[in-house]
């Protein structure tokens, strides 16, 4: 494959997936998580979206729009980086489709959260390093004022240091490491009680299932046999952390998932050595495994696209996987209509979803949750002819009087 093909490919696949999350931006609703970010304005990406929210006005399109630039960059610097990483040019493009379809990577680009951002600043420190040749100590510096999951980072060129022999890097990563725990701390709370099947299972679902078990295998087996690089020890450090701290507490599960994935070039090549090695009438169960592999990646991305018609699916809708990024927006719409702009909602995290949306709080007017199989109603929010939510709206004053 020529360089002008395979340059031609990768800019055609990255324009195609960059048009595609454009189309979905508008189906999701701020989640009270992201509200509470974007309102706060004292974390990076709360003033990376309020940035954007100044330039572009309140819509979900200038919330989402930077997340999604750090996608692409993202995309980009991993093509970057694996330009020598492979014998074939055909794996680097397996690897660049991969990080593309990847579900949680898709999630991450799509939602106001830190793990875009962080796989970003991580893979850029990455390819600097191999560009350079050596540590970039006043980036990583920096990465102290971005998030609080960096300290992975620190950890992780620590165990490389050891490796290495490399003084200089143990001793400032430590520091590091130190100044960010001492500063963020690290939220590993709950009752304690063993998380260890939900976080391997959110772990799965970032992955996909197949994928996951196939990562679990290249890390154990390049650690055994291969040359262990820092994407090894980046990734490994990620998952050793994660799935020690859920055998007694609960841990949020997006602080290590961006340096997990870093390891997708180690399972690429793993798995292409393994595939190439063999002669062709042995990789029949190699190529079902990466077919099926791709199938389940390709679904999971169809799921996330079409996710307003899935609705019809769940006897519940409130146990859609995307439900809490939903129904707001609708209903600020509905409220907007009938010249509503304030109300009192008992539900904070509503009411702080709605405010985004221009529906703030006032005391004249009650919005009341109703159950959707009531019959009686003021507003209907409905996807696919199915009804997801259903509201009353209660004058105060008139009740009063």
């Amino acid at each position: 494959m020529s360089n002008i093909k395979e340059k031609s490919l990768f800019f055609s696949l990255l324009l195609f997936h960059f048009i595609l999350l454009l189309f979905i931006v508008d189906d999701f609703s701020l989640s009270y998580k992201e509200v509470e970010v974007i309102f706060s304005n004292s974390s990076f990406i709360g003033v990376v979206s309020n940035f954007f929210i100044d330039v572009f006005g309140q819509n979900d399109f200038a919330v989402r729009f930077p997340f999604i630039l750090f996608y692409l960059g993202s995309a980009i610097v991993l093509y970057l980086l694996t330009d020598d990483y492979f014998r074939h040019k055909i794996d680097r493009l397996i690897t660049i489709a991969i990080f593309m379809i990847l579900p949680g990577v898709n999630t991450a680009a799509l939602l106001v959260n830190e793990s875009i951002v962080v796989i970003f600043f991580t893979l850029l420190y990455l390819y600097l390093y191999k560009l350079y040749e050596k540590e970039h100590y006043i980036l990583l510096t920096l990465f102290l004022f971005i998030d609080n999951s960096f300290a992975i980072l620190y950890l992780a060129l620590f165990f490389y240091s050891l490796k290495k022999k490399d003084n200089i890097l143990l001793v400032v990563s430590l520091i590091l490491f130190g100044l960010s725990m001492s500063i963020y701390g690290f939220d590993i709370g709950g009752h304690p009680r063993g998380y260890f099947v939900d976080t391997f299972g959110i772990l799965a679902s970032i992955f996909s299932p197949l994928l996951f078990i196939y990562f679990l295998y290249s890390i154990y087996r390049v650690g055994l046999k291969w040359e262990k690089d820092m994407y090894w020890y980046i990734s490994t450090t990620a998952l050793s952390l994660v799935l020690l701290f859920s055998l007694r507490q609960k841990v949020e599960v997006s602080d290590f998932a961006p340096f997990i994935v870093i390891a997708i070039p180690i399972m690429v090549r793993l798995f292409m050595h393994s595939y190439r090695v063999r002669l062709k009438e042995y990789r029949k169960k190699h190529f079902t495994f990466a077919a099926f592999t791709l199938f389940i990646l390709i679904l999971n991305f169809l799921v996330l696209i079409f996710s307003k018609s899935l609705y019809p699916f769940f006897e519940n809708p409130e146990k859609h996987f995307t439900y809490k990024h939903h129904i707001v927006k609708e209903l600020a719409e509905q409220l907007k209509k009938q010249n509503i702009d304030a109300l009192f909602v008992d539900d904070i995290a509503l009411q702080k979803r709605l405010e985004f949306y221009g529906i703030h709080n006032g005391n004249d007017i009650r919005l009341v949750i109703k159950n959707i199989h009531d019959k009686e109603y003021d507003i209907e929010v409905k996807y696919s002819n199915v009804v997801v939510a259903r509201f009353d709206i209660i004058e105060l004053n008139s009740v009063s009087k």
